[in-house]
This record gives structure tokens, C-alpha cells and sequence, in this order.
């Protein structure tokens, strides 16, 4: 069985078919996921959603893209809603320098209060960022303390960084993306990562692996990642699914038998 750790199953791309594709998680190997919060209302939902279905946890936290939002606000319906009983991490959380939605220095501002309040509840973090490597990294290392742990989610950057993350205990979460054939580096990454520091993800709706690629992306399709994660290290995908379902459970304080309880 899989757990998939990062998935946006609150979004309207499910509105149609939501309790199925849930009720079906179970028939399709899938025994937990962790869904995601990109902003205040989306961080409301996912602990909802979470709160009526015993196989799903929740993450709460703003996005880079949306962090202007908390201008004003602050984090305390963040924080409120940390607290509640299933909720597992803090995010996602981190820089997008890609688009830029949000600017650079509201974007770094929040990403470091977000780590901060994950480090007061004692929680993980869930890591977004893009075209911003050196600024997330040299802000991880900065707020390094001995309960900071996490995952970089969809992670595309080289070895070499990820080999710094792992360095600092956290862990790498391969997506869809190491199913196209024109993943080079993402393959490699794969290749490289511990398996005590891997994790697997859908982030769906977004990113669907081959042979899906360009649809609706569903946690089910979690499945084709780890085979060719398997396929890559040259293992096999029982071990895979036995490692990385290990390694969820860890980092997001999960107890096995939880799902069932």
C-alpha cells in the first residue's frame, strides 16, 4: 500500500467526483494522504476533509503564490487551525520566483514566519519552491533548529541539493514528473536519494505521470511514480511502497493502524 503525501483533493477538479475517488483509494493501493493547504480558505478545507475521512490528513499553510493574503491578517487562523487533531505539517510553504505572484521580500517574510510557528507547534513543514534554490535553501539552514524537520515537495532541483536537504534531515518527495522521458535530472535525483529519505507524491490534481500526463492527476495514479522509482534504483516496488509509506508516518507523526482507527 502507498501513502500519497501531497495532494490538493479539496480542489473544484474533484467537486464532481470527490467521495469516489476517496471511497476507491483503499481498492487502489492507496492507504493514506496527506492533503495540502495552499492559502487560508483551501487550508479550511483540507482540515474538513480531513475531518470526515479517517484516510485522509491534512497540512495547513500559504503558498508563496498567495502570501500577500496574510498582510494584515497574520497567521493566526493558520495557527488555529494547525492545532486541530488531524493536522500533520505546516504548508506548503516556501518561494516561487517562477511567477512571482507574490513579491520577494512578502514571500521570504512568511516563509520564515510559517517555519517559525511549525517549529512553536512542533510540526513539519511542506517545502515549495521554485527558481529560488539558494534563497530557500540559505533560509532553511538559518532557522535550522533541533525540531525543524520536512519535506521538499515535486522536488527538481540537481543531486547536489538535494544532497544538502538531506544533510539537514529532510526529505525528498518525487512526483509524476520522473515518468516523462525528458526528466533527466529528476530521474537522477531518484537515482541518488536514500530510501530512508524518500517520499512519494501526486500532488494532484496537477502533474499526472505517463501515461496520463496532461490529465487530471488522482492519488490512484501514485502507483506509476513508484514503479519507475523501483525501476530506476533497481529495487523492488514492495520495498518502495514498505519505505516510503515508513518514512510518511515518521515525519508526519502518524501512527501505524491510524487510518483504521
Amino acid at each position: 500500500m502507498f501513502i500519497d503525501s501531497h495532494a490538493h483533493l479539496d480542489d473544484e477538479r474533484f467537486d464532481l467526483d470527490r467521495q469516489n475517488v476517496i471511497k476507491d483509494l483503499k481498492s487502489n493501493q492507496v492507504d493514506l494522504v496527506i492533503n495540502i493547504g495552499a492559502d487560508i480558505e483551501s487550508s479550511i478545507s483540507t482540515v474538513k476533509l480531513a475531518e470526515d475521512y479517517e484516510n485522509i490528513y491534512a497540512s495547513v499553510g500559504v503558498h508563496p503564490h498567495s502570501v500577500s493574503e496574510l498582510i494584515g491578517v497574520g497567521l493566526n487562523e493558520i495557527e488555529n487551525l494547525a492545532k486541530r487533531k488531524k493536522v500533520v505539517a505546516i504548508g506548503e510553504i516556501g518561494l516561487d520566483y517562477y511567477y512571482e505572484n507574490s513579491p520577494k521580500d512578502i514571500q521570504k517574510e512568511y516563509f520564515i514566519e510559517q517555519i517559525r510557528l511549525a517549529k512553536k507547534l512542533d510540526l513539519p513543514i511542506v517545502i515549495h519552491s521554485r527558481e529560488a534554490v539558494k534563497d530557500t535553501l540559505d533560509i532553511i539552514k538559518s532557522e535550522k533548529s533541533s525540531n525543524l524537520r520536512g519535506v521538499m515537495h515535486c522536488f527538481s532541483s540537481s543531486v547536489e541539493i538535494a544532497k544538502e536537504y538531506i544533510k539537514l534531515g529532510f526529505y525528498i518527495a518525487i512526483g509524476g514528473v520522473v515518468t516523462f522521458k525528458n526528466a533527466r535530472v529528476t530521474k537522477e535525483v531518484a537515482q541518488f536519494i536514500p530510501l530512508e529519505n524518500l517520499l512519494i507524491e501526486t500532488d494532484c490534481p496537477y502533474l499526472a505521470p505517463e501515461p496520463f500526463r496532461g490529465k487530471r492527476n488522482e492519488p490512484k495514479y501514485i502507483k506509476y511514480t513508484a514503479e519507475e522509482i523501483a525501476k530506476i534504483k533497481e529495487i523492488d516496488l514492495e520495498e518502495i511502497a514498505y519505505s516510503t509509506s515508513a518514512n510518511a508516518k515518521k515525519l508526519f507523526g502518524i501512527a501505524t493502524g491510524d487510518a483504521n482507527d
